[in-house]
């Protein structure tokens, strides 16, 4: 038997986080923790309502005066206690995160787990640094400057493909411009979310500063965005919800950060590197099984590498080991859950119509057959208007497509109402720096896919949304300007009195 995370005691005061302690939630519906490997339960808690929202925001609302008023070196102090807590919990967070997600140990512990607490580390070190506009006399008479100001009380959503990491990136840079949040993972994987919070209080962070509330969307989520004690709300999902949530956002005239679906190209120019391009396609469409807005989901290949690029994607796809998260050896988990298997089934099935599966297509049996489990796919022949090539299938699925000229390859690359991420593959400078300036996403790899730093903002174009997680640049969502405006003169009379009386 496979060794699993042990959460039966963890939780059992509650999946709510508020104040500094876990509590349970009052909505009156029961919610279960599924295993998406095995479709075992593996914790019940009670979800929040509309009441354990309002709980959480007023205890951001009472944290944030003084947390807002602490200095900057005091807010990164905390911060950098955080991180160092969190490194000595390493191995709890890699194993809650694989059993909530199915995620295969060494995702969770090379890419998910480490990535998170360096942007830990990067904003304990930010939060020293909020850039401002150098005083000076623009008009002359006054001295003008810019004030970098929190917000208040931060009302954020998670969802569930990367836990930790979204939890990261919504808490972060909030915290670390001096709001308070209250965080609301997806009920499906609410382990790492809290653990995260806990940490903070065990790192010094004052109660309240940091909140999370595990509810479904339309209780907990609505309640959370339409909130009058809510200065600002940061999205992270499907372009459906987030125009419901832009709706109630704006009813309140909060402000907004949207992330939401992706459909990302894989442009492949003929003097790429063939191994080098087959190999980052199978890299960046199977990575968490397919579940990421990032993902590698549509292949433009130019015709005189279409072929070989086909035939080396499906021999490397065939060798991908699929299998329990928790043993040694395994390359790709299951899915989130059974419906979403059978989601990513259908968008398959439906293309058999239009299109060749060229290998994969199914669901593995055997020991495999009660986990949310689905093969690595590979579709070639369907057409560019079609749904698999045009529609966020968040399943281990790549559709290949050839082009002729370089101008086609990126026509096809933006012919999407998705502007997230992307990438161009080619040894020609010239032709990779026109890729990066014509192609529309909010990140543009040249020679590879998908990988992420703490430095650098991430964000969408078009229906993918707008504004940034991590790096300074998200420090624009959760900070408002003022400017301040000082007479130098010191006269009573000032010369455009004039334009008013005598």
């Amino acid at each position: 038997m496979v060794q699993r995370f042990d959460v039966s005691d963890r939780f059992a005061a509650g999946a709510q986080y508020v104040a500094g302690r876990l509590v349970p939630g009052g909505s009156g519906s029961p919610h279960a923790v599924v295993d998406p490997a095995t479709g075992e339960r593996v914790h019940s808690y009670e979800l929040a309502g509309a009441a354990d929202v309002d709980r959480a925001v007023g205890a951001a609302s009472e944290a944030f005066p003084a947390w807002a008023g602490a200095t900057p070196a005091d807010r990164s102090d905390a911060m950098h206690r955080w991180a160092a807590r969190l490194r000595e919990l390493t191995g709890e967070f890699v194993y809650a995160e694989s059993l909530q997600c199915g995620k295969p140990l060494k995702l969770s512990a090379e890419f998910d787990v480490p990535g998170s607490f360096d942007n830990v580390a990067f904003f304990a070190g930010a939060a020293r640094q909020l850039p401002g506009v150098a005083a000076a006399e623009y008009s002359g008479e006054h001295t003008s400057y810019v004030r970098r100001e929190p917000l208040g009380v931060i009302g954020s959503i998670a969802p569930w493909n990367y836990p930790l990491q979204m939890a990261a990136w919504k808490i972060l840079p909030a915290v670390a411009a001096g709001n308070t949040i209250v965080l609301k993972p997806s009920e499906l994987t609410p382990f790492t979310a809290l653990m995260f919070a806990d940490a903070a209080r065990e790192a010094g962070i004052p109660d309240g500063v940091v909140n999370i509330v595990t509810g479904a969307g339309q209780e907990a989520g609505e309640a959370l965005v339409g909130h009058p004690g809510v200065a600002m709300t940061s999205f992270t999902g499907s372009t459906a919800v987030g125009k419901r949530v832009a709706e109630i956002a704006t009813s309140t005239v909060k402000r907004l950060h949207l992330e939401l679906g992706g459909k990302a190209p894989f442009v492949v120019f003929d003097d790429a590197d063939l191994e080098a391009a087959a190999h980052g396609a199978v890299a960046g469409a199977l990575i968490n099984s397919g579940q990421d807005c990032t993902a590698a989901t549509r292949a433009y290949v130019q015709r005189p590498l279409y072929e070989a690029f086909v035939a080396a994607v499906a021999d490397l796809m065939n060798g991908v080991r699929v299998g329990d998260p928790f043993a040694d050896g395994t390359d790709l988990g299951p899915l989130i859950s059974h419906a979403q298997r059978d989601r990513v089934a259908g968008f398959v099935d439906r293309a058999r119509a239009y299109a060749t599966v060229v290998t994969g297509g199914a669901a593995p049996g055997g020991d495999l057959a009660k986990g949310a489990y689905y093969l690595p796919t590979l579709i070639t022949d369907a057409p560019q208007d079609s749904e698999i090539v045009q529609n966020e299938v968040f399943g281990p699925v790549l559709a290949v497509l050839p082009f002729d000229s370089d101008d086609e390859g990126i026509a096809l690359a933006n012919d999407t109402p998705y502007g997230l991420a992307a990438s161009a593959w080619s040894r020609d400078v010239f032709r990779t720096g026109r890729a990066a300036r014509e192609i529309q996403a909010g990140c543009v790899w040249i020679n590879d896919h998908i990988p992420i730093i703490s430095e650098m903002p991430h964000g969408g174009y078009k229906a993918s949304g707008y504004g940034k997680d991590m790096s300074v640049y998200s420090f624009e969502e959760y900070t408002q300007i003022k400017h301040v405006m000082s007479d130098t003169t010191g006269a009573a009379r000032k010369p455009w009195h004039r334009t008013v009386f005598g």
